[in-house]
């Protein structure tokens, strides 16, 4: 396998995977808008013009698999086919701005893979790029299923293709989330001495949400009376309220004295526009990092905890779900595998055994 793998991990950047190295870690930090993703333990920079040229000296003398699409010098080159089709049936059934991209990608990516256009395509094409989703680039369950989903849309919904509906899906994993206790959230909070940033953590913790649910919050949908905070559009298209604690509108008058927010609640670097979800994740990875949280957490995990700390309180598991917005009680349930209210009361048979400190045998003390 190649030492250095640089895959497109999306139409404008590019993933950077390389053995750990000083050296390749600086030459890489030079690259404006790289960003490290410790979780998947991958780099990815800007596809820009030039960028492969850099790239490839940087490596010079090592194995390198690059993605066949990125040609030197024609980074920018755009797909043969642009899939207007695809965007306007999108665009017409009002999915979600980031379920366009991630569906134009997928498709852009598996026409770049099997050097076809989409009427030479079959169903093996399909097959061989699932399976080099999942062999070669690892790719999880739930990400493959994203995959699937794009070619299914395209070539079932705007090509009438009848294929794609053989191809099986994988089995999700099943994995429990992430929940940081109080202390750990208390502390991460604490560290947090931007009074913006503070209250845009708060918010998370306080009603449960999104980072996609923070960022777009107007000024409008917080209810200060009724201590609601309104969500509108969230996943799935669904409005919905949750909660907004005393702690976190008191962090949220500091805020509104100090940054006087009109339109979004938490602008960004251009009034006109919020916040991105970028930098939330930044500004809780780096708390993270001062409070020097061993979890390999993420933002997201704030909202597992705050589900949690609601049932272990005695909440209950419908209210909970409206809360969150989960469209299936089975979706909230996996929260009762992580909780400690029944859990913790349990007694551990070892408890219930004779057990001395220290045993003899022969009349001597084993240490």
């Amino acid at each position: 396998m190649a030492e250095v793998r640089i895959p497109k991990e999306e139409p404008s950047k590019l993933r950077v995977t390389f053995p750990y190295n000083p050296a390749y870690v600086e030459k890489i930090k030079e690259f404006k808008g790289s960003w490290w993703h410790p979780k998947e333990k991958y780099w990815t920079v800007p596809c820009s013009e030039g960028i492969i040229k850099k790239l490839l000296s940087i490596f010079d003398g090592k194995e390198i698999e690059l993605d066949h699409a990125l040609q030197i010098g024609k980074e920018k080159q755009k797909p043969a086919i642009d899939f207007e089709d695809l965007r306007r049936e999108l665009t017409f059934r009002k999915y979600s701005p980031k379920t366009i991209k991630a569906y134009l990608h997928y498709n852009e990516d598996f026409l770049q893979k099997s050097k076809k256009i989409p009427q030479q395509i079959t169903n093996d094409d399909i097959k061989d790029y699932l399976f080099h989703l999942s062999e070669e680039r690892k790719l999880s369950a739930s990400t493959l299923n994203s995959a699937i989903n794009a070619l299914k849309f395209y070539y079932g919904f705007v090509l009438k293709k009848k294929f794609i509906y053989e191809v099986k899906r994988p089995k999700k994993d099943k994995k429990l989330p992430l929940v940081l206790n109080k202390t750990e959230v208390s502390n991460i909070l604490s560290a947090v001495l931007n009074l913006k940033h503070k209250a845009l953590l708060m918010m998370v913790y306080s009603g449960g949400l999104r980072v996609s649910d923070v960022v777009r919050l107007k000024v409008k949908d917080i209810d200060r009376e009724r201590k609601l905070i309104y969500i509108k559009s969230g996943k799935g298209r669904k409005d919905r309220y949750t909660i907004l604690s005393d702690t976190a509108l008191d962090a949220l008058r500091e805020y509104w004295k100090e940054y006087k927010p009109s339109d979004w609640l938490f602008p960004g670097a251009k009034p006109e526009k919020h916040i991105t979800i970028r930098t939330v994740e930044k500004v809780f990875d780096n708390s993270c990092k001062k409070t020097k949280i061993a979890k390999n957490v993420s933002i997201h995990s704030f909202r597992h905890s705050f589900a949690t700390h609601l049932l272990e309180s005695g909440v209950d598991l419908r209210y909970i779900q409206e809360l969150l917005g989960h469209k299936s009680s089975k979706t909230t349930e996996i929260y009762t595998h992580v909780s400690n209210k029944a859990i913790g009361k349990i007694r551990s048979p070892l408890d219930s055994l004779d057990i001395n400190s220290s045993k003899k045998r022969g009349g001597e003390e084993v240490e």
